[in-house]
């Protein structure tokens, strides 16, 4: 049986010792650093540019947020939409469908044109929501129509109307569909504020992505690397926070189910 504490301490250790691997192949090879450079060369970038480098991702991290916050809220309301008239899910649930199998960058100029360059940040937030947009509508819209048979019958039974049904029943049961979704939309809204922001252009925005394109382009792959590790960190913190709220507001719902 594998102890508990082997699942903490293994990757922790896989990890450094893979940094280990990197430094000294980088050391013994000679390898430049504008090709690869040393996990050291990484760090010392990341202390000398740490001002502009967190002030990124905090910009990156507040629109992600926001971006993340909007679409899931208008995705509920849209699955909510769905579950009261057939004729609604029938007519807008195509049209959520091609915003989600259509590329972000092949609309990204568009959206941009219309908002407008001086409102480039806008843009990229509208762009984010799109690509967080489906997956909380998808599942909540799964969980609202995955109701227990017997349940809605007893509703029906007690004569409960349409908001009884829905706040008493449909949700609360759809409520482990809506984070499941929610876990993936945060990480598809990091995922599309970056993405917007490298189809927005040079200067458009100052978060993560803009300091990777600016350290690409003067040959700083020290200061691309550790805008990339603080991307990632951000990334695996909010995936952290979604699953953390997962579990707390699973507890309850085991508990109220009991």
């Amino acid at each position: 049986m594998i102890k508990p504490y082997l699942s903490f301490f293994a990757p922790i250790i896989t990890f450094l010792l893979l940094i280990c691997a990197w430094e000294l192949t980088v050391s013994f090879q000679n390898i430049p650093k504008y090709i690869l450079p040393a996990p050291t060369d990484i760090l010392d970038s990341l202390l000398i540019n740490y001002s502009d480098l967190l002030r990124s991702t905090f910009i990156t991290f507040r629109i992600t947020l926001f971006a993340f916050i909007i679409a899931s809220l208008l995705a509920i309301f849209i699955a909510i939409l769905f579950s009261q008239s057939k004729i609604i899910e029938l007519s807008l649930y195509p049209i959520a469908v091609i915003f989600q199998v259509t590329p972000v960058v092949a609309i990204a100029p568009l959206i941009l044109i219309w908002v407008g360059l001086n409102n480039a940040e806008f843009a990229i937030l509208i762009l984010a929501v799109i690509v967080a947009f489906f997956p909380v509508l998808a599942n909540t819209n799964l969980g609202i129509r995955s109701v227990e048979k017997n349940l809605s019958e007893l509703f029906s039974l007690y004569e409960a109307n349409r908001l009884q049904r829905l706040f008493k029943l449909q949700l609360p049961y759809a409520l482990p569909f809506i984070l499941t979704g929610m876990k993936t939309s945060i990480g598809l809204a990091l995922i599309g504020s970056v993405v917007a922001e490298f189809v927005a252009g040079s200067g458009t925005s100052t978060g993560l992505a803009w300091r990777i394109i600016e350290a690409g382009n003067r040959l700083d792959v020290p200061k691309l690397f550790a805008a990339l590790i603080l991307l990632v960190i951000l990334g695996v913190i909010l995936f952290l926070i979604m699953s953390l709220l997962e579990k707390i507001l699973l507890k309850r719902w085991d508990l109220d189910k009991s």
